[in-house]
């Protein structure tokens, strides 16, 4: 069930240039599944739509759950001075999440690059497999790579080369000689591609969390959409709503 309500921020720290770690007390974290985004919406009357951003981890027992976020605009701005005790207004929890029991017992690789490594880490927390994690990163700056680190073999991938394999995630990959059986990714288009074109070279199932401007979250206005293989029942065409279809899609599903 989507809830709006209104939170209150536990703490926030900036963990690397631009990105922030949020904890927040909401009952939202009961029922948060790993993949899964939530609406925060600004203060700012001027900025009226909910920002999506990925639940990172949650906490059931203390009922909190974590974001962790990159500015890049007015709303995330406006968010990263929130401290300790102020109030902050969600939507969720929304989307669909990574299916657990697909990879359960098998050889996995979570892959997270950029401000698509956190919500790699709850998955990481929950999913029973053996777990090969490879996140990308632009330089050394290797936020929430402990925390991965805790749950799975972390292998790192920086684009400047000053830590673990230079290169991209699938670089790290190859460099590494990993094998796995099914594959949960998130972060940017071209990292999806290329990590779609690899599963299906191998015939083994990926589960993609797609990244896209989101409007309203919640599949009324079709503003985020992806073509697919089959014809979505809302639309009657080829495309499914990111938002609520998804973010996480088979990637025999999409054509991306």
């Amino acid at each position: 069930m989507k809830q709006k309500h209104t939170a209150k921020v536990l703490s926030q720290q900036e963990i690397a240039l631009a990105i922030y770690d949020m904890w927040i007390e909401t009952p939202l974290a009961a029922d948060a599944r790993p993949g899964q985004f939530v609406g925060i919406y600004p203060k700012d009357k001027s900025t009226l739509l909910p920002r999506p951003i990925s639940i990172c981890e949650t906490d059931a027992a203390r009922g909190a759950l974590r974001i962790v976020y990159r500015i890049a605009g007015a709303g995330t701005r406006e968010f990263s001075g929130y401290r300790e005790g102020d109030a902050i207004s969600l939507l969720g929890n929304l989307g669909n999440g990574f299916p657990l029991e697909q990879g359960c017992g098998k050889r996995a690789f979570l892959m997270g690059g950029g401000i698509g490594v956190p919500p790699i880490l709850e998955l990481a927390k929950r999913l029973e497999a053996r777990k090969d994690i490879i996140a990308g990163y632009r330089d050394a700056n290797l936020f929430l790579g402990e925390d991965l680190a805790k749950y799975g073999t972390l292998h790192i991938a920086t684009e400047d080369g000053s830590a673990g394999t230079k290169g991209n995630v699938m670089d790290a990959v190859r460099e590494n000689g990993l094998e796995a059986d099914i594959i949960y990714a998130c972060g940017p288009m071209p990292m999806l591609r290329a990590i779609k074109a690899y599963a299906g070279e191998r015939d083994i199932p990926a589960y993609l969390s797609l990244e896209e401007h989101m409007a309203c979250g919640v599949g009324a206005c079709l503003g985020c959409v992806v073509k697919t293989k089959e014809i979505d029942h809302h639309s009657h065409v080829h495309n499914a709503r990111i938002c609520t279809d998804g973010p996480v899609f088979e990637a025999k599903e999409v054509e991306i």
